[in-house]
């Protein structure tokens, strides 16, 4: 079967996808953009998106879904793992000076994955303040408390659950899953998504300011926490989350000096354009493993 280019054929349970190019699972689960992809030994990753639970490896070329089907993957994963999208014409029209070249090459696997826009919203809420790993345990708990199990190579995972499931929570049992301070939030947001204050569904066909601005009415949402909700769940690949750490690597890397939250926004607009998100994360993963601006 061949989908948009891709060749892609069953093996037992899995599928294997051949001809991927410009994708490496570590950059891709490690970068920072998703918490439900969880390392194993032999260097596959195990993880849940919309209620699947898959191992996903990646091998000259050819990615493989253990779990999956044919159908599953033009339905499914093609467009979760943004297989449609030309990454190599991206880093080409990105690689506008040496840092870029060097982030990119750097990170040349990285592809933005499409999440559920739901999930993506509570895992950065969660991620205020945060460590990864912390942020990762969060998720997973509040999916074993709140979504559906399933049952997958002799394990149990958890689907993400739905708003509504959380809406009707109490926040001393929301708060055993260790979000802290942010679990008040989590139960607000919960309750103005379900009650229709905000359709999380209209936001792809707002202007980028005004998908903003509507995240930003939810409790826990500021700009930053926004613009990460917006390029994770692929709805706006023109934002630039930028929080304290990030000015600094682009006081370091380009302006050479001080520079405000606003500066690095409108430079980044004018300079990486629609692309501003993906050049975000390019620079973002090679930053913090060369330990960039961590001073």
């Amino acid at each position: 079967m061949e989908h948009n280019g891709y060749k892609v054929r069953e093996k037992g349970k899995s599928i294997v996808v051949e001809g991927v190019g410009d994708f490496n699972p570590v950059h891709i689960f490690e970068c920072g953009q998703c918490f439900r992809w969880v390392r194993q030994d032999d260097g596959s990753y195990t993880g849940v998106a919309a209620g699947r639970a898959v191992n996903v490896s990646f091998l000259n070329e050819k990615l493989i879904i253990q779990n999956s089907t044919k159908e599953d993957f033009a339905d499914f994963w093609h467009n979760y793992f943004d297989l449609g999208r030309d990454y190599s014409k991206i880093k080409a029209m990105l690689s506008k000076d040496d840092i870029m070249r060097k982030a990119i090459e750097f990170g040349w696997g990285i592809r933005l994955l499409r999440q559920d826009i739901w999930e993506t919203l509570i895992s950065f809420i969660i991620s205020a303040n945060n460590r990864i790993p912390m942020i990762m345990k969060t998720v997973a708990a509040i999916s074993k408390v709140y979504g559906t199990r399933i049952e997958f190579d002799g394990k149990d995972y958890y689907s993400f659950p739905s708003a509504e499931s959380l809406r009707d929570s109490e926040i001393e049992q929301l708060e055993v899953c260790r979000g802290g301070f942010r679990c008040k939030y989590i139960l607000q947001t919960a309750k103005a998504v379900a009650g229709g204050f905000v359709d999380l569904s209209k936001l792809g066909a707002m202007s980028t300011p005004d998908a903003r601005d509507s995240l930003m009415k939810l409790p826990g949402v500021g700009p930053k926490v926004a613009d990460c909700v917006l390029l994770f769940s692929g709805t706006k690949h023109d934002v630039f989350p930028t929080d304290v750490w990030i000015k600094r690597v682009m006081e370091e890397l380009y302006f050479k000096r001080e520079a405000s939250m606003k500066e690095i926004q409108d430079f980044a607009a004018g300079y990486f354009g629609s692309l501003a998100g993906i050049a975000q994360q390019y620079l973002f993963y090679y930053a913090r493993e060369n330990k960039i601006g961590s001073n």
